[in-house]
């Protein structure tokens, strides 16, 4: 299957029932952590058949991650991993990296999947790591459920986290106004790239980039990935 389908199918609402169950009526209410957890924790398995692989993703962003980490120079952090693709091609590339994410059965699945690489769930509000530990944070779409003012208290964590001017990538879905939407496990928020950058910017980060790419099947959904600096 075409990797941008892949991810199309289980990331936006059009006919994402018909592939990852009929059964499933996303919410427009903001989910909790709770929500979110017991959301994946029953879909973890299919989500990583989906979407569980580099492979799966579109080229541009595997390039993009690859020259980012190999640039950061000490331990990344890759908070909200899911089922841990992205931790291990870090880790694959001689990255020191570890993958964290509020739901268990996703880190069960990375350290069955991939042994050699560190998990652990944590919170992306409290994640553990010591004052400045990190030399590169990755968000990739791990911030779409947060209702957009928890965003900021998510950001704050991780630039304390951040070691000096080290450097935060985020992946999140672009429209031109921000919105919910019924993304097929719960319910996802949608930002504009000049909103989003104003609450990085604000929580202690300079951006130093933020792009769209198109998403095929959905025109007024773009993907959009955001590289910041701790200031």
């Amino acid at each position: 299957m075409d990797p941008h389908a892949v991810e199309a199918a289980f990331a936006t609402d059009e006919g994402v029932e018909q592939k990852v169950g009929a059964d499933h009526h996303p919410s427009s209410s903001a989910p909790t952590d709770d929500v979110v957890r017991t959301a994946y924790s029953a879909r973890a398995d299919e989500y990583t058949t989906l979407l569980g692989s580099t492979g799966a993703m579109d080229p541009a962003d595997r390039r993009f991650i690859s020259t980012w980490a190999a640039r950061c120079g000490g331990p990344i952090v890759d908070a909200g991993c899911g089922p841990g693709h992205w931790t291990n091609l870090m880790a694959e590339l001689g990255a020191d990296v570890e993958g964290v994410d509020l739901v268990p059965e996703f880190i069960e699945l990375a350290k069955n999947r991939f042994p050699t690489v560190a998990y652990r769930v944590a919170l992306l509000d409290d994640l553990g790591v010591p004052d400045h530990a990190a030399a590169g944070i990755l968000a990739w779409y791990s911030l779409i459920h947060l209702e957009p003012g928890r965003v900021s208290t998510v950001l704050r964590e991780l630039r304390r986290c951040l070691r000096g001017d080290r450097t935060l990538v985020v992946g999140f879905f672009a429209s031109e106004r921000l919105e919910p939407f019924p993304h097929a496990v719960t319910t996802a928020y949608s930002w504009p790239v000049g909103q989003l950058k104003r609450l990085v910017e604000n929580a202690g980060f300079v951006v130093e980039d933020a792009h769209v790419r198109p998403n095929l099947d959905r025109p007024d959904r773009q993907h959009g990935t955001m590289l910041a600096r701790r200031v």
